[in-house]
């Protein structure tokens, strides 16, 4: 398993899980300093930097590039792609299928996170689900043009009400044949909906593409009560080999929730 940390552009993300938020070239050399593999892009939009400018400062520091968050286009534009709005959802897609594009050429998967939206007023459960599955077809096919996947997160309850569990998001994806998505793990997300986060990785196997390393309260592990123990042995037997990445609340500052974060992967690793 390798080492991520989360690199933030996204000036509504103030709040958010993002543990770097300098201009680009300063956050990549302190995540190289620090000892990380590779940094997770958060960014505006696709066109805010050029692929060449990441491509160049991720090679300078010998970091690669772990994923690309999409959620900009939600917190910037209020899109998801299950909005009852036709319009609204095929920007949501355009939005997204150009961070695919993006990300691809570095390697690297896009995630879906909050830009899946929710079901509610005159749009039924049924209907968002039909809208999400149609969508993540689409998505699956321009990632897979750039041999990466894509990546589909499960969020708690408060953020969502469409898939909140690991095991409802697999077999989603797998009722309707949904390829070239793998799950987004996220620690966080799982300590709130999961009776059990490791028997959770058990059942979903090698559906999962990506694990976001965040404690109970959304900080560096070791700060909070999640049993690791257990979900690292739960990686380990599924046999991922993918990131552990940080996107945690930069507390009490960015650079200790970043060493923490080190620390406790490589007490497992080691």
């Amino acid at each position: 398993m390798k080492t991520a940390v989360t690199l933030s552009q996204v000036a509504e993300a103030a709040a958010g899980p993002f543990v770097f938020r300098q201009p680009l070239p300063e956050a990549f050399a302190i995540a190289a300093e620090i000892g990380f593999d590779a940094v997770e892009l958060f960014l505006p939009s696709a066109d805010f930097v050029s692929v060449e400018e990441i491509r160049t400062v991720a090679e300078q520091h010998g970091l690669s590039i772990a994923a690309v968050g999409t959620g900009a286009g939600m917190l910037r534009h209020g899109l998801s792609l299950t909005d009852p709005s036709a319009g609204k959802r095929q920007a949501a897609l355009d939005f997204i299928l150009a961070l695919v594009d993006f990300g691809g050429q570095l390697g690297a998967p896009a995630i879906l996170g909050s830009m899946q939206g929710k079901w509610g007023g005159e749009v039924s459960r049924e209907q968002a689900l039909d809208w999400l599955a149609e969508s993540l077809h689409t998505i699956g096919q321009a990632a897979a043009k750039h041999a990466v996947p894509f990546l589909y997160e499960p969020l708690n309850r408060y953020e969502t009400n469409l898939i909140n569990r690991i095991g409802q998001g697999a077999d989603f994806l797998i009722s309707n044949g949904i390829e070239n998505v793998l799950l987004l793990a996220d620690l966080f997300h799982m300590n709130i909906e999961e009776a059990n986060p490791s028997t959770a990785l058990y059942h979903a196997q090698s559906h999962v593409g990506h694990v976001h390393w965040a404690d109970s309260n959304r900080q560096a592990i070791g700060f909070g009560h999640t049993d690791t123990t257990s979900i690292v042995g739960a990686l380990r037997e599924i046999g991922y080999t993918g990131y552990l990445s940080a996107e945690i609340l930069p507390l009490p500052d960015p650079e200790t929730a970043a060493r923490q974060t080190l620390t406790s992967i490589r007490s497992f690793l080691s």
